[in-house]
């Protein structure tokens, strides 16, 4: 009579049944020969190929073998072997970001190519159109005798067939110990008619009505802000030249220039002094509609915290060093007799 003394458990993978070694055949164990796995939220059995994501029910697949029952438990796969390898303490020292040499404030400005968007060139285009229209407007209104205003230049307007090539002077009448020239021309006399009959050495177009020249300049709102590896300055202007206008830069300086030609030729002059080095040949400059964009490259890491126009930092260092030499006075007081 077979009792729970008798019975010996089976160690063939997924059997886990009791025999007696007496009524043991050859069929007797249904099992797994293979290895159980467990990847990726799978389990299942390397020789069957059988997974499932549920721990119940990989417990419950059927084994793919036939065999005996056995007693002995069969051998574990080996593991690898982890060799201790002597961990070498290395001392990692702190990375110090290197300072790049500030270098001077003179040193030689790069004029930047900009790059004109095509809003820009549709709205010089209409300036164009409407300075033609005022020009025509113009000399509809000149009076019959009016003289060029041309430098050197004695031509009268007596109409549409005045408007023949004016011969000029560009410089300025110079008259030095008796002498009297043009500083364009150098050519010089000491008869005053003889320096009033020379004949001009630029070629131009007769000017009969003399612009009105501002000298106030233009006022434009100008603004920045930084990325991780630019400072970004907009300067917010519409109807400004590009082929007069000047964009340039050194390692710590800014200069732009906005010529307005529809406003008597009026500019407009940002010069900045800039709070760290920047990499100019990485730098570029962008003309719009409605603005002048310029994308200064940092040329080390880090943030800035202000952006200040030369005439600015000049004002601030004028008023530190008046700040350095006021020294408060304090009169001598005699306190021997308390």
């Amino acid at each position: 009579m077979e009792t729970e003394s008798t019975l010996l458990s089976c160690y063939n993978r997924g059997c886990g049944q009791k025999f007696n070694p007496l009524e043991n055949p050859k069929d007797a164990c249904r099992h797994h020969p293979g290895l159980p796995f467990f990847h990726d939220a799978y389990k299942g059995w390397s020789c069957c190929n059988k997974k499932c994501t549920d721990f119940t029910e990989f417990l419950n697949i059927k084994g793919c073998s036939y065999s005996s029952h056995s007693n002995v438990k069969p051998a574990e796969p080996e593991k690898p072997v982890v060799k201790e390898v002597e961990k070498e303490i290395v001392q990692v020292k702190p990375m110090v970001p290197v300072e790049i040499k500030r270098p001077p404030i003179d040193t030689p400005m790069t004029t930047m190519k900009p790059e004109i968007a095509q809003s820009l060139k549709q709205a010089l285009n209409n300036v164009v159109e409407q300075e033609a229209v005022n020009i025509s407007d113009r000399s509809e209104s000149i009076p019959i005798g009016t003289t060029c205003k041309n430098k050197g230049c004695s031509v009268s307007y007596e109409g549409e067939q005045s408007q023949t090539t004016c011969m000029y002077h560009s410089g300025q009448p110079i008259f030095h110990e008796g002498l009297k020239y043009w500083s364009c021309c150098q050519k010089k006399t000491t008869d005053f008619n003889a320096f009033l009959n020379q004949i001009g050495c630029e070629r131009g177009k007769h000017v009969w009505i003399e612009e009105e020249s501002n000298d106030k300049g233009i006022e434009c709102r100008w603004d920045w802000h930084q990325t991780g590896s630019h400072i970004v300055v907009s300067i917010y202007a519409k109807e400004y030249c590009p082929n007069i206008s000047i964009i340039q830069i050194n390692p710590i300086r800014l200069f732009t220039d906005l010529v307005f030609p529809k406003q008597s030729n009026a500019s407009f002059t940002l010069d900045i002094e800039l709070q760290r080095v920047i990499d100019v040949r990485a730098s570029q400059a962008s003309m719009y509609g409605t603005k002048v964009e310029i994308k200064l490259k940092k040329a080390e890491p880090g943030s800035w915290t202000k952006l200040e126009t030369a005439s600015a930092v000049k004002a601030a260092i004028s008023t530190a060093k008046k700040v350095e030499t006021l020294t408060p006075k304090i009169d001598a007081v005699d306190l021997s007799d308390l």
